[in-house]
């Protein structure tokens, strides 16, 4: 089982891409999706999930307002809208898909840990001039 991530590349500050994520091996519709980015030398964090049971969304601070997670279930397709693209979301991009829903809640915040059963293989996310 495999998820295909794409849509990277070089992008100015305040520019826009739009990552996907997909997969031949099951659908998506059924599964909560996340997406999370790693730059060099940090930890991988998370940046959006949409969830399975219910469809909500939920963000990440640094990417509320700029980032949006979709379905399109017709493609077997999850996107990440990605606008005014600033220097530090330069990352690789990961989608991962789970047949439950891997969230924490700390005062009632939802965050998505990365308990995700299935991960693709990222995608290079650069925000630079």
């Amino acid at each position: 089982v495999q998820l295909q991530a794409s849509g990277g590349g070089l992008v100015r500050p305040g520019g826009s891409l739009r990552l996907s994520c997909t997969t031949s091996s099951f659908r998506l519709g059924y599964y909560t999706i996340g997406w999370f980015r790693q730059a060099p030398g940090r930890e991988r964090e998370w940046v959006s999930c949409l969830s399975s049971s219910d469809g909500s969304t939920y963000y990440e601070d640094s990417v509320k307002g700029r980032f949006t997670i979709s379905r399109d279930n017709a493609r077997n397709t999850v996107y990440l809208q990605m606008n005014s693209l600033k220097p530090e979301d330069t990352a690789v991009y990961y989608c991962a898909a789970d047949p439950g829903t891997p969230f924490a809640v700390y005062d009632g915040v939802y965050s998505c840990t990365t308990d995700f059963t299935f991960w693709g293989q990222g995608t290079q996310v650069t925000v630079s001039s």
